[in-house]
């Protein structure tokens, strides 16, 4: 792996990485300092890469990048724990020149912080699907800049093993009607509907993100920070209000689940799949690999939760898996761009996109023949994509065990009003 031996001197804006933060942190200006030297007409750039098991794939980008550009040395930083490394280089004034991240909840801060360059100018945006733009929009932004591109995303949704529906003749739900039908057709003929896996907390919230996302239209977490500490689980804005046909119909989907779903983990839903022991399992496209790795042979599909009885609502929730950043003052601007250009390449990014098992943000791009990932292709063509709601409610909220727990005691409005407390409480010592 290749190593910076110095760190890259940048300005700063510093943003705390707490949720607390006051606007005094935020204007805060970036200190200049000198930058590493060129050699020999040499520009070398610092590539921040979070995700280690893309760490091959990036490599060969750079070794392919490096001969068409001779004039560039690209020295990728890949960093295991990245939110809490990017935030201590960012405060040591080593700004890296590209970045990427993973565009959950914590890189919002970030992008309000306006550490990162405006790409709105930028050919580039032009190329990628909107909808993935929104999504990181939603995280957040710097004055309305377009600070992070979309490069490849991920799909939740229920996973379905095509063999036992085709089987047992049945089509993919596209209502929830539809899909109660399903689960009792399949109990009927002795299989069992869902893999549950609550010892894993985190496992809920595929399908509560996957479901919740009908919800969370029209403005419900911007309402639900307006409402801040006033929270009143009566009415609405609330998740006790506005999530309760939510939160049900997740309880539901659990009660088609195998006996003792709540003592099983993430792993042994994965091998059951694989198995064949359940038709479908609430998670997302990664899970696929470690399915496949278990039943290369298994033929496994994908399609968004139907919460509703009208099948254009269907909505496919999806997380921006890789989003490419430029440090907003780096000296080597240009270089920059000519990296982040080569990587948005159709022909780069497809490859990328494939050995990953992800979905290109390049609409141009070609897909992965992948069965799964075909299944979910028109959603995106159409802009069919939200993202996941977990990344808007603060870190302060144990989500997962909230929800879990609302389900292990089979009481899912409980959960609900937890929600709605700890969020007032979480307002209550928030300092906007």
């Amino acid at each position: 792996m290749r190593r910076s031996s110095a760190g890259l001197c940048k300005r700063l804006r510093h943003r705390p990485a707490t949720a607390v933060v006051t606007a005094l942190a935020l204007a805060a200006t970036l200190s200049a300092c000198g930058s590493t030297g060129n050699s020999e007409g040499v520009t070398t750039l610092n590539f921040f890469q979070f995700k280690g098991e893309a760490l091959q794939d990036f490599e060969q980008i750079i070794d392919d990048f490096e001969a068409e550009n001779p004039d560039i040395k690209v020295i990728q930083n890949q960093q295991p724990d990245a939110d809490t490394a990017i935030r201590t280089l960012l405060v040591k004034n080593r700004t890296p020149d590209v970045v990427t991240l993973n565009a959950g909840g914590k890189i919002g801060q970030l992008l309000d912080a306006g550490v990162f360059y405006d790409f709105s100018q930028d050919p580039v945006v032009d190329t990628l699907n909107p909808a993935v733009q929104e999504i990181i929009a939603d995280l957040g932004s710097h004055d309305g800049e377009v600070n992070a591109l979309g490069y490849v995303n991920n799909a939740d949704g229920i996973i379905y093993n095509k063999t036992i529906f085709k089987e047992q003749g049945l089509e993919i739900p596209e209502t929830w009607d539809e899909l109660i039908d399903v689960c009792e057709k399949l109990q009927a003929a002795g299989i069992t509907p869902f893999y549950g896996t609550l010892a894993d907390s985190w496992t809920t919230l595929p399908s509560f993100n996957g479901m919740g996302a009908f919800a969370a239209r029209d403005g419900f977490f911007d309402k639900m920070r307006e409402a801040g500490e006033n929270v009143d689980p009566a009415k609405s804005p609330s998740f006790s209000v506005d999530f309760a046909d939510i939160a049900e119909k997740q309880n539901t989907l659990y009660s088609y689940a195998q006996d003792g779903y709540r003592g099983r983990t993430y792993d042994d839903g994965n091998a059951a799949f694989a198995r064949g022991e359940v038709a479908m399992y609430m998670q997302g496209i990664w899970a696929l690999n470690p399915i496949k790795q278990a039943n290369p042979d298994i033929e496994a599909g994908i399609f968004p939760y139907p919460v509703s009885d009208n099948p254009d609502d269907r909505v496919l929730v999806s997380g921006v898996d890789v989003a490419v950043m430029i440090g907003r003052d780096t000296p080597h601007m240009e270089e920059a761009k000519r990296f982040v250009d080569y990587l948005y390449r159709p022909d780069v990014i497809e490859e990328f996109a494939k050995s990953q098992n992800m979905i290109p943000a390049v609409t141009s791009a070609k897909w992965s023949d992948d069965p799964a990932l075909q299944d979910v292709k028109p959603f995106f063509d159409d802009g069919k994509i939200a993202g996941f709601i977990d990344h808007q409610v603060p870190a302060g909220i144990p989500l997962d065990s909230i929800v879990t727990r609302g389900l292990m005691d089979n009481n899912p409005m409980s959960a609900l009003a937890t929600l709605d407390n700890e969020w007032a409480k979480v307002a209550a010592r928030t300092i906007d």
